[in-house]
């Protein structure tokens, strides 16, 4: 079965946990005004100060965690041909719940 066929073998709730455990990581050395754990709520931009990179960073340790490419990540990251301004953790996890649906 190739990759874009094949389904996430993920729960929502091990999406959550991975993807809290992926951000954790990669903010862990960070310089920031966010303190506490990162939460569903937790606003990429705004909370932990995320630049475009970051995002692309994102993308690509979700991708490698998961092991699958090209999950569209462009329908999460843009609407009516803009980037968002804006991404809270949940809209991540739901958008991965969504493929593996």
């Amino acid at each position: 079965m190739s990759n874009e066929t094949s389904t996430l073998k993920f729960t929502r709730e091990d999406l959550e946990r991975d993807i809290l455990a992926i951000l954790t990581d990669m903010t862990a050395d960070w310089d920031m005004p966010y303190t506490g754990a990162i939460q569903p709520d937790t606003r990429l931009m705004a909370d932990l100060a995320f630049e475009s990179i970051d995002v692309v960073q994102l993308v690509v340790a979700i991708e490698a965690h998961l092991q699958r490419r090209h999950l569209h990540f462009e329908q999460l990251l843009m609407v009516d041909g803009r980037y968002v301004q804006e991404l809270q953790v949940h809209e991540i996890v739901d958008f991965l719940a969504k493929q593996a649906a």
